[in-house]
């Protein structure tokens, strides 16, 4: 048995200390949230978990006003991220893969110059067109709505670029045995193309989920009730500013509540994300 040397080691040395850097922020967190906030703010907090847990959750999750402020309920919030997730995640996939076929299986005039506008786009992120897209979205009455958390962040240049790379590979005898079948263009797309695309839509779908479910800035300016508050900038308003004292057994509960739906949907799609992105078979 050939001995393991150092150099071999190596990886796995910076693989496992990379993960304790990025584990313990969370998990003080976690315990964070099982204490109470006198014992988090005198910056004593112990390496291991207290008994206010159930307590700190369940007064979370209601929106029970904690010591120094009351706090829209975590349900609510995470209902309303949830729904904005979903929505730009099938959203963004529904749209680029018609978007993709359309360019990579139909010949019309321009075709490609459609296409590359909609590449240059990702120049163009939210941040840059923030301003008109919000004054669109006022004058349509869509502030403080799902629709207007949604609908702006729907587009999405790269999943179309993806989608139109994996269809480019498709062969072109798939095409030619639909149409002698007598196969149109949706039928081909519903029987042909769309369950050689699951596994690329898996792994989009986890992609723009925690996409959507991540986002603030946005949510931030089309929301101003806590009805319609999402869980980030939620968290972000339950902190405060300044020396202002904070609930921190609160927003430590909350920020842990809030992670659970991105890991739950990495976890039980972790398969297909993977194959996804590196099956090659057709």
């Amino acid at each position: 048995m050939k001995p393991t040397r150092f150099i071999d080691l190596v990886p796995h040395i910076v693989l496992i200390v990379g993960v304790l850097i990025f584990a313990y922020p969370i998990y003080v967190t976690l315990i964070g949230s099982t204490w109470d906030s006198g014992t988090i703010g005198r910056g004593g907090l112990p390496l291991w978990p207290g008994g206010q847990g159930a307590t700190n959750y369940a007064q979370a999750w209601v929106g029970e006003a904690g010591e120094r402020a009351m706090y829209t309920p975590v349900r609510t919030m995470m209902l309303n991220s949830l729904v904005m997730a979903l929505s730009i995640a099938l959203g963004k996939i529904a749209i680029s893969i018609l978007s993709a076929y359309a360019v990579a299986f139909f010949r019309f005039p321009l075709r490609m110059a459609f296409f590359w506008l909609i590449f240059i786009t990702l120049m163009l992120p939210v941040e840059v067109r923030i301003i008109p897209t919000y004054k669109v979205v006022a004058d349509l009455g869509l502030i403080n709505t799902y629709a207007g958390l949604a609908i702006p962040l729907i587009a999405s240049a790269t999943a179309t670029l993806l989608f139109r790379q994996f269809f480019l590979t498709i062969p072109d005898e798939l095409l030619e045995a639909a149409k002698i079948d007598g196969a149109g263009p949706v039928r081909f797309f519903i029987d042909v193309v769309l369950p050689l695309s699951r596994t690329n839509i898996a792994a989009l779908f986890v992609i723009l989920f925690i996409y959507g479910w991540n986002q603030y800035l946005w949510p931030l300016l089309v929301t101003s009730s806590g009805d319609m508050e999402t869980i980030v900038t939620g968290i972000t308003k339950m902190i405060g500013t300044g020396e202002s004292a904070n609930d921190w057994h609160i927003i430590m509960a909350t920020t842990v509540l809030a992670m659970l739906p991105p890991v739950a949907v990495v976890v039980f799609m972790q398969r297909w994300f993977v194959k996804g992105l590196v099956d090659s078979e057709k």
